[in-house]
């Protein structure tokens, strides 16, 4: 097994369950003009995080971590009419792609970039929302699901991404602030009466990595 043959196996189902997109194209070719990090999702997760918002029948998004607006882009595109979606941004630059790759895809009156450190932006913002989306820094990971909890509404769902760190979790030594939030996270949710959840190991074009994927039940 190897990086080659889950690319591989990624390309197969995206080009059999996900047609040609010119918009996600687009914000892909455009974040990587600009410098962004290639670490957004893949296409098959931002179909699942669609899929999820879809079945969750969400009217409000809240994401925690923009980039350059590709899961945002999945994500606005699952809201009903009258639906929408915050999303939070610490760099400026970032913020600013997204706001150009989200106008390009036509989502500009659905979507808020707010931009600012989530954990201070965070408190002005009021709930309820039925999805959160959390890919930002994962030392502040269970923070942020803390947060996303207290406003989300029954039946909500809440994703956090990044979550195996290429099988770190479980490494003895592998204790980076990255790994120790991880930890943390799910300490809180294992404790969290309020919430039932679960996690997946991924390996794909964006490598070994995984996500937890927790249902607010009160």
């Amino acid at each position: 097994m190897n990086q080659q043959l889950w690319s591989a196996v990624d390309d197969y189902f995206s080009g059999r369950l996900i047609p040609p997109d010119p918009a996600l194209e687009a914000a892909v070719a455009a974040s990587a003009d600009a410098g962004l990090p290639s670490i957004s999702v893949a296409a098959n997760q931002g179909k699942l995080l669609n899929l999820l918002a879809r079945m969750s029948g969400a009217r409000r998004i809240l994401e925690i971590g923009t980039l350059g607006g590709y899961s945002t882009i999945w994500l606005a595109r699952a809201l009903p009419a009258g639906g929408h979606l915050l999303t939070i941004e610490a760099d400026e630059r970032h913020a600013e792609v997204a706001r150009a790759n989200l106008d390009r895809a036509g989502l500009v009156d659905l979507v808020e970039v707010r931009l600012g450190k989530a954990l201070e932006v965070l408190p002005g913002i009021a709930g309820p929302f039925g999805l959160t989306f959390i890919d930002a820094d994962k030392e502040n990971n269970a923070e942020y699901f803390r947060a996303a909890l207290e406003r989300s509404e029954p039946g909500g769902v809440i994703v956090v991404d990044n979550v195996v760190r290429a099988g770190r979790i479980v490494q003895e030594g592998a204790r980076d602030p990255g790994v120790e939030g991880v930890h943390r996270l799910h300490e809180l949710i294992a404790a969290e009466p309020r919430v039932d959840a679960t996690a997946l190991q991924t390996v794909g074009g964006k490598g070994y990595d995984g996500l937890t994927i927790a249902l607010v039940t009160g």
